[in-house]
């Protein structure tokens, strides 16, 4: 059933997965936008850079040199955010409190051709990155220290990304992050009630609708989350519930790395850019309970609102109120989808 109201006038949205709100402005995306515009940099950039430190071949800066590696190489972060081997401490003064934070930080590299981004790759190229979350994956599960995974990529100089190389990244850690502890929460607290999985559920009133799928195949779909914060906001969720993308065989992974291919080619064709973004898999945690309330899935957080060159801030009131949107998940879902089926 189609919700008319939600197309014309400021309502919130109910995001399942974190117990938070979104605002939505659906009648501001009519104003005219006088903000930042910045140059765009598609120029091509070769596939071999000699003084890239991801490069194939190439010294990194701690003086290691990289195989000649023709697929996905992965090793652990020469400049970590966490530390394997800190010492355990905790400080609890009154309202101060600290505690001690290990882990285990690693860079993998998608391909050896730096002028590559997932959206250039095939999808059997992709699976070969799927195949190397779930190796490491499966490695640091076996880490006594280690309760939680977090794979990600950020795509885009907007995004922070130091270096155009295709990689991501993979931070282990010892507790649960933010976001994921709210997740883990809300997932165990659905499947306590309705013994059933919370995203499993949700996806198929999405699959009866119809209005937020962008693309699926037999195992995967691709949608515009119904309380999408960022204005191209997507999710990729498998249609089993799989607590973790160690769940998947090698049809599976298949058809996950086609559903990655196929967003972040559409992304590329949206403002005829290289389309920056944030993505990361939220699964089970490691820590050796009982996860089965868990369906995992993966998000794309773009910031690009109106072209190449305008982007969406969180800033004043999303900073000290709620986080708002104005182009509503459904008019996002319609764009995206469109790009795919050309």
């Amino acid at each position: 059933m189609k919700h008319t109201n939600l197309q014309d006038y400021a309502h919130k949205r109910f995001n399942i997965l974190t117990g938070e709100w979104v605002l939505v402005s659906p009648h501001r995306a009519k104003r005219p936008w006088q903000g930042q515009n910045e140059a765009v940099n598609n120029q091509k950039r070769p596939s071999y850079d000699k003084n890239c430190y991801l490069c194939a071949g190439n010294t990194r800066i701690n003086g290691e040199v990289n195989p000649k590696y023709t697929d996905v190489f992965v090793f652990t972060n020469d400049f970590a955010a966490l530390q394997k081997d800190s010492p355990k401490f905790n400080v609890n003064d009154g309202l101060l409190k600290a505690e001690s934070e290990t882990g285990i930080c690693k860079v993998i590299c998608f391909s050896p051709d730096h002028s590559k981004s997932l959206a250039d790759m095939s999808s059997e190229e992709i699976q070969k990155v799927v195949c190397a979350w779930q190796k490491e994956y499966a490695k640091l599960a076996k880490q006594p220290t280690i309760n939680y995974v977090q794979i990600f990529e950020n795509k885009g100089a907007v995004m922070g990304c130091s270096n155009p190389h295709p990689h991501g990244q993979i931070w282990s850690q010892s507790t649960l992050p933010n976001e994921v502890d709210k997740k883990h929460t809300q997932q165990l607290n659905y499947f306590k009630e309705k013994k059933s999985s919370l995203l499993g559920d949700y996806l198929q009133q999405e699959l009866a609708v119809k209005e937020r799928i962008i693309f699926q195949n037999d195992d995967f779909v691709v949608l515009v989350p119904f309380w999408a914060i960022w204005p191209f906001e997507t999710m990729i969720v498998p249609k089993k519930q799989k607590q973790s993308i160690l769940d998947l065989n090698d049809k599976e992974s298949f058809n996950y790395a086609e559903a990655i291919a196929v967003i972040t080619k559409a992304y590329d064709q949206l403002f005829n850019t290289s389309f920056p973004y944030s993505s990361g898999i939220h699964q089970a945690p490691t820590n050796g309970l009982d996860n089965h309330h868990w369906h995992f899935h993966m998000s794309f957080y773009p910031p690009l609102l109106r072209s190449a060159t305008v982007k969406k801030f969180m800033v004043g009131y999303e900073m000290f109120g709620t986080p708002q949107r104005d182009i509503t998940a459904e008019q996002a879902a319609t764009r995206l989808r469109d790009l795919v089926s050309l």
